[in-house]
This record gives C-alpha cells, sequence and structure tokens, in this order.
C-alpha cells in the first residue's frame, strides 16, 4: 500500500469518529497534556485548529490561554508559496478562511513568531509511529518550515505531535526531508518517540 493509500484510510478513520467521540478526545488529549512538566514550563505554544477530523486542542489552547502563555497558529503566507508562519492568537483575533478552508489568523507580519522562538509546536497529523515519524496531509508545510531542525539534534521547540490513537500504523517510511516528533499525544497516552 502507498503512502496516498494510508493517508487516505487514516483520513477516512479519523473523519468517521462522532461528534462526542471527538469531544471526549479532545478533552483527554487536554488532561494528559495539562500537568505535563514541560506544557506547564512553556511560555510560547503553537497550536492549530482543527479540521478535518483532526483531534482537536482547543480545550488545551484555552488552558494555554488562561494560564498565560503566548499562543501561536499556523497560517498560510498570502504571496509566498508553500510557506507557513506562526501568528499570534488570543480570543480577539481576526480570523479567516486559506485556500485549503481551514481557519487561521489573519496574516499580519507584526504578529509572526519564528519558528525557533517557540517552547512547543503542537502539529496535526494524518498518521504516526512510536519512532517519531508522521504522515501530515501532504503538503510538507511543516516540514519545510522546521528544515533548521533537521540539521542538528535541537531541543527546542519541542515537537508535539496530536492526533487520535486510532491513527497510530506500525512504521512510516522516513524521508530524509521529514523532521521528526519528539512526543506523540494521542486520547489515550504520551508517546516518547525512540529513534531507530
Amino acid at each position: 500500500m502507498n503512502s496516498g493509500d494510508t493517508r487516505q484510510q487514516l483520513r477516512a478513520k479519523r473523519r468517521s469518529l462522532s461528534t462526542v467521540e471527538q469531544r471526549s478526545a479532545g478533552m483527554s488529549l487536554a488532561a494528559n497534556l495539562r500537568r505535563e512538566t514541560f506544557f506547564m514550563r512553556a511560555k510560547r505554544v503553537a497550536l492549530y485548529l482543527a479540521n478535518d477530523g483532526e483531534i482537536d486542542p482547543d480545550k488545551l489552547l484555552d488552558t494555554a490561554i488562561k494560564s498565560g502563555k503566548q499562543c501561536f497558529l499556523p497560517a498560510l503566507h498570502p504571496m509566498k508559496t508553500n510557506s507557513l508562519y506562526f501568528i499570534e492568537y488570543s480570543s480577539k483575533t481576526q480570523l479567516v478562511t486559506n485556500k485549503f478552508g481551514i481557519l487561521e489568523p489573519a496574516f499580519n507580519i507584526a504578529q509572526v513568531a519564528a519558528p525557533w522562538s517557540l517552547d512547543i509546536i503542537f502539529m496535526p497529523l494524518v498518521g504516526f509511529d512510536r519512532q517519531g515519524n508522521r504522515i501530515g496531509m501532504g503538503g510538507g508545510y511543516y516540514d519545510r518550515t522546521l528544515a533548521f531542525m533537521g540539521a542538528q539534534e535541537k531541543l527546542k521547540p519541542v515537537l508535539v505531535g496530536l492526533a487520535h490513537s486510532c491513527q497510530e500504523v506500525d512504521l512510516i517510511s522516513r524521508q530524509c526531508w521529514d523532521i521528526p516528533l519528539h512526543l506523540i499525544v494521542t486520547d489515550r497516552e504520551i508517546i516518547c518517540a525512540k529513534r531507530k
């Protein structure tokens, strides 16, 4: 089976979860993370707004905002192709729909954070394995944005994939441009990536 087929199957699996299952998964995700030391100590975190059946980190975003963290959301650059930026977010931030139909903050250069200035980047994924490999939506936005981490084993930002437990696969074939995750957090557990 090729990666395109795997991606489609995993997307269908997460979309098949009911509204109740999705809500419960998001609450469990937040509960699994909110007392973790690395999350409590973080001052600048990037999250995302769920789309296409992704596990919803909105409760985690609420927790981060209430605890005084600076929060950022990914946004596509309006002029540069395939460029992902992190823009500061608050409850007053104006959201717009991007070319993929995903809500994101309106682009404002004054509110852009360099990815290396963030403590944690929580990112969505389609599939994951326990070695920290992920299958994304196929556009390579996160990999290109985080390419600076590939040259050395950087500890910051901590890269955390968020997923439903049903999105786990045995092994994902890693490409040279893929940036591995440090942790994967699901509705059931926190997985420390074990690199092979």
